[in-house]
Protein backbone atom coordinates (compact mmCIF):
# COMPACT_ATOMS: atom_id res chain seq x y z
CA UNK A 1 0.00 0.00 0.00
CA UNK A 2 1.34 3.36 -1.05
CA UNK A 3 2.27 5.65 1.83
CA UNK A 4 -0.31 9.37 1.64
CA UNK A 5 2.26 12.17 1.05
CA UNK A 6 0.93 15.62 1.50
CA UNK A 7 0.50 15.80 -2.47
CA UNK A 8 -2.09 13.52 -1.35
CA UNK A 9 -3.50 15.83 1.40
CA UNK A 10 -3.48 19.04 -1.31
CA UNK A 11 -5.28 17.24 -3.70
CA UNK A 12 -8.24 15.80 -1.65
CA UNK A 13 -8.45 19.22 0.08
CA UNK A 14 -7.93 21.37 -2.92
CA UNK A 15 -5.46 23.01 -1.53
CA UNK A 16 -2.15 24.26 -2.25
CA UNK A 17 1.21 21.60 -0.80
CA UNK A 18 2.14 25.04 1.13
CA UNK A 19 -1.03 25.50 2.88
CA UNK A 20 -1.01 21.45 3.98
CA UNK A 21 2.38 22.13 5.51
CA UNK A 22 1.01 25.43 7.42
CA UNK A 23 -1.75 23.72 8.65
CA UNK A 24 -0.40 20.60 9.67
CA UNK A 25 2.76 22.74 11.72
CA UNK A 26 -0.08 25.11 13.02
CA UNK A 27 1.32 27.84 11.47
CA UNK A 28 -0.36 31.16 9.95
CA UNK A 29 -1.51 31.34 6.56
CA UNK A 30 -4.99 29.30 6.45
CA UNK A 31 -8.26 29.84 7.98
CA UNK A 32 -9.35 27.96 10.92
CA UNK A 33 -11.79 26.53 8.96
CA UNK A 34 -9.35 25.05 5.50
CA UNK A 35 -6.86 24.30 8.55
CA UNK A 36 -9.61 22.07 10.45
CA UNK A 37 -10.52 20.06 6.89
CA UNK A 38 -6.84 19.60 6.35
CA UNK A 39 -6.27 18.06 9.14
CA UNK A 40 -9.53 16.27 8.94
CA UNK A 41 -8.49 14.56 5.88
CA UNK A 42 -4.77 13.97 6.82
CA UNK A 43 -6.08 11.76 9.58
CA UNK A 44 -8.55 10.37 7.10
CA UNK A 45 -5.61 9.09 5.26
CA UNK A 46 -3.33 8.01 7.26
CA UNK A 47 -0.90 10.79 6.65
CA UNK A 48 1.96 11.58 9.83
CA UNK A 49 4.75 14.47 8.39
CA UNK A 50 8.30 12.49 8.64
CA UNK A 51 10.84 13.23 10.99
CA UNK A 52 13.06 15.93 8.96
CA UNK A 53 9.67 17.62 7.71
CA UNK A 54 9.22 17.91 11.51
CA UNK A 55 12.49 18.98 12.23
CA UNK A 56 12.68 21.71 9.72
CA UNK A 57 9.65 23.23 10.48
CA UNK A 58 10.38 22.88 14.22
CA UNK A 59 7.01 21.59 15.10
CA UNK A 60 6.77 18.92 18.46
CA UNK A 61 8.21 15.49 17.96
CA UNK A 62 5.85 14.01 20.06
CA UNK A 63 7.94 11.71 21.90
CA UNK A 64 9.88 11.61 25.27
CA UNK A 65 13.78 9.88 24.60
CA UNK A 66 15.19 7.40 27.40
CA UNK A 67 18.57 6.18 26.94
CA UNK A 68 19.98 3.28 28.93
CA UNK A 69 23.43 2.46 29.28
CA UNK A 70 23.24 -1.17 30.66
CA UNK A 71 23.71 -3.88 29.08
CA UNK A 72 20.91 -5.70 27.10
CA UNK A 73 20.67 -8.98 28.78
CA UNK A 74 20.47 -7.21 32.04
CA UNK A 75 17.37 -5.34 31.37
CA UNK A 76 15.79 -7.86 29.79
CA UNK A 77 15.37 -9.93 33.69
CA UNK A 78 15.77 -7.38 35.47
CA UNK A 79 12.05 -6.23 36.47
CA UNK A 80 12.43 -3.06 37.81
CA UNK A 81 13.03 -1.22 34.78
CA UNK A 82 10.39 -2.93 33.34
CA UNK A 83 7.98 -1.69 35.90
CA UNK A 84 9.64 2.05 35.59
CA UNK A 85 9.00 1.62 31.54
CA UNK A 86 5.64 0.48 32.24
CA UNK A 87 5.04 3.75 34.31
CA UNK A 88 6.41 6.19 31.78
CA UNK A 89 4.50 4.55 28.87
CA UNK A 90 1.07 4.94 30.59
CA UNK A 91 1.62 8.22 31.53
CA UNK A 92 2.72 9.54 27.97
CA UNK A 93 0.61 7.15 26.12
CA UNK A 94 -2.65 9.53 28.07
CA UNK A 95 -1.33 12.97 26.12
CA UNK A 96 -0.73 10.99 23.17
CA UNK A 97 3.24 11.17 23.30
CA UNK A 98 6.08 8.13 22.36
CA UNK A 99 9.04 6.71 24.32
CA UNK A 100 11.91 6.56 22.10
CA UNK A 101 14.45 3.54 23.88
CA UNK A 102 17.73 3.26 23.08
CA UNK A 103 20.60 1.03 24.61
CA UNK A 104 23.94 2.24 24.89
CA UNK A 105 27.52 0.81 26.12
CA UNK A 106 28.72 3.42 27.28
CA UNK A 107 28.34 6.78 28.80
CA UNK A 108 29.92 8.98 25.73
CA UNK A 109 27.45 6.58 23.67
CA UNK A 110 24.95 7.72 25.66
CA UNK A 111 26.11 11.87 25.41
CA UNK A 112 26.07 10.97 21.34
CA UNK A 113 22.26 9.78 21.62
CA UNK A 114 21.64 13.19 23.16
CA UNK A 115 22.78 15.33 21.22
CA UNK A 116 21.40 13.35 17.51
CA UNK A 117 18.02 13.75 19.01
CA UNK A 118 18.43 17.18 19.85
CA UNK A 119 19.85 17.89 16.50
CA UNK A 120 17.33 16.05 14.29
CA UNK A 121 14.37 16.94 16.80
CA UNK A 122 13.83 13.18 17.29
CA UNK A 123 12.11 14.11 20.70
CA UNK A 124 11.07 16.91 22.79
CA UNK A 125 12.85 15.50 26.07
CA UNK A 126 14.61 13.07 27.62
CA UNK A 127 14.53 11.23 30.91
CA UNK A 128 17.84 10.52 32.57
CA UNK A 129 18.42 7.05 34.46
CA UNK A 130 21.04 5.69 36.51
CA UNK A 131 22.47 9.14 37.53
CA UNK A 132 26.10 8.97 38.52
CA UNK A 133 28.36 10.98 41.28
CA UNK A 134 29.74 13.79 39.09
CA UNK A 135 27.64 12.76 35.56
CA UNK A 136 28.95 14.18 32.65
CA UNK A 137 25.63 14.06 30.67
CA UNK A 138 24.24 16.77 33.34
CA UNK A 139 26.18 19.86 31.57
CA UNK A 140 25.58 18.23 28.14
CA UNK A 141 21.81 18.23 28.62
CA UNK A 142 22.00 21.88 30.45
CA UNK A 143 24.11 23.04 27.43
CA UNK A 144 21.93 21.76 24.83
CA UNK A 145 18.61 23.13 26.70
CA UNK A 146 16.88 20.16 25.97
CA UNK A 147 14.38 19.22 28.63
CA UNK A 148 15.32 16.57 31.09
CA UNK A 149 14.19 15.01 34.24
CA UNK A 150 16.40 12.79 35.99
CA UNK A 151 15.43 9.42 37.89
CA UNK A 152 17.36 9.66 41.00
CA UNK A 153 19.06 12.17 43.76
CA UNK A 154 19.30 14.01 45.31
CA UNK A 155 21.79 15.81 44.08
CA UNK A 156 24.19 15.62 41.55
CA UNK A 157 21.94 16.72 38.67
CA UNK A 158 22.73 20.61 38.73
CA UNK A 159 19.84 22.37 37.15
CA UNK A 160 17.95 19.49 36.01
CA UNK A 161 14.29 18.60 37.59
CA UNK A 162 14.74 14.95 39.25
CA UNK A 163 12.45 12.61 40.99
CA UNK A 164 14.08 10.44 43.52
CA UNK A 165 13.27 7.72 46.40
CA UNK A 166 15.52 8.54 49.96
CA UNK A 167 17.44 5.31 49.57
CA UNK A 168 19.02 5.86 53.04
CA UNK A 169 16.04 5.82 55.42
CA UNK A 170 14.79 2.52 53.33
CA UNK A 171 18.21 1.02 54.03
CA UNK A 172 18.50 2.24 57.72
CA UNK A 173 14.96 0.58 58.76
CA UNK A 174 16.11 -2.72 56.89
CA UNK A 175 19.26 -2.92 59.02
CA UNK A 176 17.30 -1.64 62.48
CA UNK A 177 14.69 -4.68 61.88
CA UNK A 178 17.36 -7.22 61.00
CA UNK A 179 18.98 -6.31 64.69
CA UNK A 180 16.06 -6.09 66.46
CA UNK A 181 15.88 -9.86 65.38
CA UNK A 182 19.11 -10.44 66.57
CA UNK A 183 21.60 -10.76 63.46
CA UNK A 184 24.97 -9.22 64.49
CA UNK A 185 26.83 -10.13 61.02
CA UNK A 186 24.93 -8.49 58.07
CA UNK A 187 26.07 -8.04 54.57
CA UNK A 188 25.28 -6.60 51.52
CA UNK A 189 25.52 -7.25 47.97
CA UNK A 190 25.55 -3.91 45.99
CA UNK A 191 25.32 -2.70 42.50
CA UNK A 192 27.28 -0.94 40.43
CA UNK A 193 29.52 1.15 41.88
CA UNK A 194 29.70 4.99 40.59
CA UNK A 195 25.89 5.30 40.60
CA UNK A 196 24.92 7.40 42.68
CA UNK A 197 21.89 5.19 44.73
CA UNK A 198 24.52 2.52 44.96
CA UNK A 199 26.82 4.77 46.56
CA UNK A 200 24.34 6.39 48.81
CA UNK A 201 23.23 2.81 49.76
CA UNK A 202 27.20 2.32 50.51
CA UNK A 203 28.02 5.07 52.59
CA UNK A 204 24.12 4.84 54.66
CA UNK A 205 24.98 0.76 55.19
CA UNK A 206 28.52 1.50 56.58
CA UNK A 207 27.07 4.25 58.72
CA UNK A 208 23.94 2.69 60.25
CA UNK A 209 25.82 -1.08 60.89
CA UNK A 210 28.89 1.32 62.94
CA UNK A 211 25.56 3.22 64.54
CA UNK A 212 24.02 0.05 65.65
CA UNK A 213 27.28 -1.70 66.65
CA UNK A 214 28.05 -3.90 64.32
CA UNK A 215 31.84 -4.42 63.66
CA UNK A 216 31.46 -7.59 61.25
CA UNK A 217 29.64 -6.72 58.25
CA UNK A 218 30.71 -5.97 54.54
CA UNK A 219 29.72 -4.87 51.39
CA UNK A 220 30.44 -6.43 48.20
CA UNK A 221 29.67 -4.99 44.24
CA UNK A 222 28.39 -6.47 41.25
CA UNK A 223 26.61 -6.03 38.31
CA UNK A 224 22.56 -6.54 38.92
CA UNK A 225 22.68 -10.16 37.37
CA UNK A 226 21.70 -13.40 38.62
CA UNK A 227 25.05 -14.73 37.83
CA UNK A 228 27.29 -12.21 39.52
CA UNK A 229 24.63 -12.21 42.90
CA UNK A 230 25.40 -15.73 42.76
CA UNK A 231 29.10 -15.31 42.81
CA UNK A 232 28.72 -13.38 45.48
CA UNK A 233 26.40 -14.97 47.47
CA UNK A 234 28.29 -17.68 47.32
CA UNK A 235 32.33 -16.09 48.33
CA UNK A 236 30.21 -14.47 51.21
CA UNK A 237 28.72 -17.92 52.73
CA UNK A 238 31.87 -19.96 51.85
CA UNK A 239 33.76 -17.21 54.36
CA UNK A 240 34.81 -17.96 57.96
CA UNK A 241 32.55 -15.13 59.36
CA UNK A 242 29.75 -16.34 57.49
CA UNK A 243 26.80 -13.64 57.13
CA UNK A 244 23.28 -14.65 58.85
CA UNK A 245 21.59 -12.19 56.67
CA UNK A 246 22.25 -10.72 53.20
CA UNK A 247 20.75 -7.60 52.05
CA UNK A 248 20.40 -7.47 47.91
CA UNK A 249 20.51 -4.66 46.31
CA UNK A 250 17.91 -5.74 43.79
CA UNK A 251 15.53 -8.81 43.32
CA UNK A 252 17.33 -10.89 40.70
CA UNK A 253 20.26 -10.89 42.57
CA UNK A 254 18.44 -11.94 46.42
CA UNK A 255 17.03 -14.84 44.41
CA UNK A 256 19.98 -16.03 42.92
CA UNK A 257 21.46 -15.80 46.70
CA UNK A 258 18.32 -17.95 47.56
CA UNK A 259 19.57 -20.80 45.46
CA UNK A 260 23.07 -20.91 46.16
CA UNK A 261 22.19 -21.13 50.13
CA UNK A 262 19.90 -24.04 49.17
CA UNK A 263 22.38 -25.47 47.28
CA UNK A 264 24.89 -25.55 49.93
CA UNK A 265 22.57 -26.94 52.20
CA UNK A 266 22.22 -23.81 54.24
CA UNK A 267 18.25 -22.94 55.74
CA UNK A 268 16.51 -19.90 54.76
CA UNK A 269 16.24 -18.38 57.27
CA UNK A 270 17.16 -19.87 60.05
CA UNK A 271 20.54 -20.57 58.97
CA UNK A 272 21.08 -16.86 56.78
CA UNK A 273 18.19 -14.66 56.20
CA UNK A 274 17.72 -13.24 52.97
CA UNK A 275 16.11 -9.45 51.60
CA UNK A 276 15.23 -8.03 48.18
CA UNK A 277 15.66 -4.38 47.05
CA UNK A 278 12.35 -3.68 45.05
CA UNK A 279 9.80 -6.01 45.42
CA UNK A 280 8.53 -8.01 42.43
CA UNK A 281 6.05 -10.54 41.49
CA UNK A 282 9.92 -12.95 41.46
CA UNK A 283 10.27 -12.07 45.44
CA UNK A 284 6.99 -13.97 45.97
CA UNK A 285 6.73 -16.87 43.48
CA UNK A 286 10.16 -18.38 45.59
CA UNK A 287 10.40 -20.43 48.62
CA UNK A 288 10.15 -19.33 51.05
CA UNK A 289 9.12 -15.70 49.73
CA UNK A 290 11.65 -13.22 50.57
CA UNK A 291 11.17 -10.30 52.59
CA UNK A 292 11.50 -6.76 50.34
CA UNK A 293 11.54 -2.67 50.08
CA UNK A 294 8.34 -2.28 48.29
CA UNK A 295 7.53 0.60 46.78
CA UNK A 296 5.17 1.68 43.52
CA UNK A 297 7.63 1.70 40.72
CA UNK A 298 5.01 2.44 38.06
CA UNK A 299 3.62 5.22 39.67
CA UNK A 300 7.70 6.48 40.22
CA UNK A 301 7.64 6.33 36.25
CA UNK A 302 4.59 7.85 35.33
CA UNK A 303 5.82 10.87 38.30
CA UNK A 304 8.82 11.38 36.15
CA UNK A 305 7.37 11.38 32.53
CA UNK A 306 4.28 13.73 33.90
CA UNK A 307 7.17 16.19 35.15
CA UNK A 308 9.22 15.54 31.96
CA UNK A 309 5.61 16.74 29.73
CA UNK A 310 5.36 20.06 32.29
CA UNK A 311 8.97 20.70 31.62
CA UNK A 312 8.41 20.24 27.91
CA UNK A 313 5.53 23.18 28.38
CA UNK A 314 7.90 25.24 29.60
CA UNK A 315 6.19 24.72 33.11
CA UNK A 316 8.46 25.61 36.46
CA UNK A 317 9.76 22.64 37.95
CA UNK A 318 11.32 21.73 40.93
CA UNK A 319 13.15 18.26 42.63
CA UNK A 320 10.23 15.51 43.67
CA UNK A 321 10.60 13.30 46.60
CA UNK A 322 8.62 10.12 45.60
CA UNK A 323 7.58 7.76 48.10
CA UNK A 324 10.18 6.00 50.35
CA UNK A 325 10.04 2.30 49.89
CA UNK A 326 8.67 0.05 52.95
CA UNK A 327 9.89 -2.81 54.47
CA UNK A 328 7.49 -6.21 53.35
CA UNK A 329 8.71 -9.09 55.79
CA UNK A 330 7.81 -12.54 54.75
CA UNK A 331 9.69 -15.97 54.40
CA UNK A 332 12.88 -15.47 54.15
CA UNK A 333 13.47 -13.35 57.07
CA UNK A 334 13.97 -14.50 61.16
CA UNK A 335 15.86 -14.64 64.12
CA UNK A 336 19.42 -16.39 63.30
CA UNK A 337 20.20 -19.71 64.51
CA UNK A 338 21.28 -19.94 68.36
CA UNK A 339 24.75 -21.70 68.03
Amino acid sequence: MKRPTIADVARRAGVSKGAVSYALNGQPGVSDATRQRILAIAQEIGFNPNSAARALSGASANAVGLALCRPARILGIEPFFMELISGVEAELSARSYALTLQVVASPEAEIAVYRRWWGERRVDGVLVCDLRVDDRRVPVLEELRLPAVVIGGPGHSGGLDHVWSDEAVALTEVLEYLVALGHRQIARVGGLPGLLHTEIRTETFGTACRRLGLDRTVTVSSDYSGEEGARATRRLLSSADRPTAIVYDNDVMAIAGLSVAQEMGLAVPSDVSIVAWDDSPLCQLVHPSLTALHRDIPAYGAHAAGRLLAAIAGQPLGDFQDETAHLVPRGSTAPPRQP
